[in-house]
């Protein structure tokens, strides 16, 4: 798939959360939504600059990406079912840091950190759980790079036929 084929098909399944998307669909998406952000923020820079308005608003980059937020999502979700996972593994690095909060938050790591003492809450028993559970939200976003990068599965899996297969 080329760079200008995954941006129509992703617009296209804009809400298509269900299926299965190859690796180039997926990838050359995630690169046009980064050169759109840089596009689109290198343009307000340059209209901030000749308005003499060097922290106006960023209205351009801004819709651009709200208006790419969920074709985005929906290509993460089908690029998962491609690896032959749950397209809710892309969001394993959120969990993660809602669990590690929720965790210091019962244990008075709050009051620690309010205190200005952070290294408290590191003694013991809930500091090894603590520093393993900060382990895991560090390696999170790596795992799910990993996924992302995976082949695709050979044939139909549950979410259906492998796109790299089937040619509409």
């Amino acid at each position: 798939m080329t760079f200008r084929q995954s941006i129509i098909t992703c617009l296209r399944k804009y809400f298509t959360f269900s299926g299965r998307a190859s690796r180039s669909e997926y990838w050359w998406f995630f690169l046009f939504n980064i050169l759109g952000g840089l596009f689109f923020s290198a343009l307000e820079g340059f209209i901030n600059g000749i308005t003499g308005t060097p922290d106006g608003p960023t209205l351009l980059s801004g819709a651009f990406n709200l208006a790419i937020f969920i074709p985005g999502l929906a290509v993460g979700f089908r690029r998962m079912h491609d690896t032959g996972r749950s397209g809710v593994y892309l969001f394993y690095p959120m969990i993660a840091i809602v669990g590690l909060l929720t965790f210091i938050g019962f244990v008075g790591g709050v009051e620690a950190l309010e205190a200005g003492n952070p290294l408290a809450m590191m003694e013991g028993a809930l500091g090894i759980i603590t520093g393993i559970a900060i382990i895991v939200v560090a390696l999170s976003p790596f795992i799910v790079l990993f996924w992302l990068t995976r082949p695709s599965e050979p044939g139909q899996n549950q979410y259906g036929p492998n796109p790299t297969e089937v040619h509409p």
